[in-house]
């Protein structure tokens, strides 16, 4: 019995902070949503109509950015996991 619950705490440890690291990534491409829409009204302020392909290019490279930001972000996190998990279940298996 003390076995199964030795086998729980490393899944509890690592997914709460799996569930962590999902709220970050989150939390993390809102903002990017946010700043994203934030410069494209910039954008559109700035640049006058008569350049739209002009203002249409600097917003798709903006787009490109927060993708590759995005993209690097979940990499990161997926690694952070495992690592995380990795470490605990090590961790978890040299205190039995």
């Amino acid at each position: 019995m003390t076995q199964v619950s030795g086998t729980a705490k490393p899944t509890t440890h690592s997914g709460d902070l799996l569930d962590d690291v999902r709220e970050s990534a989150k939390v993390g491409q809102h903002a990017v949503a946010e700043a994203l829409r934030l410069f494209r009204q910039t954008v559109d302020e700035a640049v006058p109509d008569a350049v739209q392909p002009l203002r249409n290019k600097i917003v798709d490279a903006a787009i490109e950015l927060a993708d590759q930001l995005v993209a690097a972000q979940y990499q990161f996190n997926r690694n952070l996991v495992r690592s995380a998990d990795r470490a605990l279940s090590k961790s978890d298996g040299e205190d039995e």
